[in-house]
């Protein structure tokens, strides 16, 4: 795409819902490229969640993991909640009563799910960090903790945990036989459970917590009782949970009613236009994409839906996304991971150094421009 693209101003000004890593990576690629933007994101800093477990266990990591929005983007940031999208009006309206005008439409409002693995809340960068460190101290307090949920947050949480408290009694508790996402190769997701185990995790699988609810959740206790719907009872001091995560559609929820999948994801075509809409974009979480939910695969998107705003505007073809084989890296602790390339089996050591160390913070900063604390 070259460096700028030279539009009349007056006609375009994009809009983008969600400063995740689509919604980031859209609004830098629109700013190389001077394309009037506003970016709308309820906390004043993007978060680097590939991060936020890590964070939850390690003092003073949090602040690597949030990036002031305006810093980079300056008058093209707006902190603010966005509560409905008015089509006929082409405006994205805020919590604030503000209506932001756009020709162009780029929804990237990513999904929600509990802290700490998610940070879904108006808040500032100050306090959002705060809340890590304060979690820190309570997984610091504690010396037994139980992970719920052994998907691929559930696994790299735990092992988080083992890593930097080896003396910690920590179990995993996950309603399945296997460990992480199922579009992992077997043999990733039987080495993800080999490490754990080598790490002292104690695992309780095809086995799902029966009193859920009435636990107490990041927060250190003299004594929790969790039980299972098989029987067993484990005593713990903190109780992390790491499920249920959803997509994020209360902003486009009405304005789209006819046009979510049904989880909430927005249906788009080739070019990840929503369905009937050509000048309204959905990627990352938020779009009905057959694929992981991914960082990874937001910034694909990202990429994809800038070019197309582009090529529609100098009347040249759209791109497609194609979904490829999966790429998925697991970081079990600083110190080991596992994963797959392209659908191909990467040895751990590789995952070590491409993930684990650094999670990809610095990549983040870098897109961002600006530097790290």
């Amino acid at each position: 795409m070259g460096s700028q693209v030279s539009v009349d101003v007056g006609a375009v000004r994009v809009v983008i819902v969600g400063g995740g890593f689509g919604g980031m990576a859209a609004a830098s690629q629109l700013q190389t490229l001077n394309i009037p933007f506003v970016l709308v994101d309820m906390k004043d800093s993007f978060h680097h969640n590939v991060a936020a477990l890590r964070a939850s266990v390690e003092s003073g990591f949090a602040k690597k993991t949030f990036i002031s929005y305006s810093v980079t983007f300056k008058e093209n940031f707006r902190q603010g909640l966005v509560v409905d999208i008015d089509l006929q009006n082409q405006t994205v309206l805020l919590e604030d009563g503000e209506a932001l005008p756009f020709s162009h439409l780029i929804l990237a409002t990513g999904s929600t799910g509990l802290f700490p693995g998610k940070f879904n809340k108006v808040s500032s960068r100050e306090a959002a960090i705060q809340a890590y460190e304060d979690m820190v101290k309570q997984v610091q307090r504690s010396q037994s903790v139980v992970v719920v949920g052994g998907g691929s947050a559930g696994v790299e949480m735990a092992a988080e945990v083992k890593t930097e408290f080896p003396e910690k009694e920590v179990t995993l508790i996950h309603a399945q036989v296997a460990l992480a996402d199922k579009e992992l190769l077997p043999c990733v997701r039987q080495e993800a459970k080999e490490i754990l185990l080598q790490k002292g995790v104690q695992l309780l699988l095809s086995e799902r917590v029966s009193n859920l609810e009435d636990l107490p959740r990041n927060e250190y206790r003299e004594c929790i009782q969790v039980r299972t719907d098989k029987g067993t009872e484990v005593a713990t001091n903190l109780v992390i949970v790491c499920n249920g995560i959803k997509i994020n559609s209360s902003a486009y929820h009405s304005a789209f009613e006819s046009h979510l999948a049904s989880n909430g994801a927005l249906r788009v075509n080739e070019h990840l236009q929503v369905e009937g809409c050509s000048r309204v974009y959905a990627i990352g979480d938020c779009a009905d994409v057959k694929e992981p939910k991914m960082a990874y695969h937001a910034g694909l998107h990202a990429s994809v839906a800038v070019a197309n705003i582009v090529n529609s505007m100098k009347q040249r073809p759209l791109k497609a996304y194609k979904p490829g084989a999966l790429t998925f890296l697991l970081a079990m602790g600083r110190n080991d991971g596992v994963g797959q390339i392209s659908g191909f089996y990467v040895g751990r050591l590789m995952v070590r150094l491409a993930k684990s160390r650094d999670l990809f913070i610095s990549s983040s900063w870098k897109t961002m421009r600006q530097s790290p604390p």
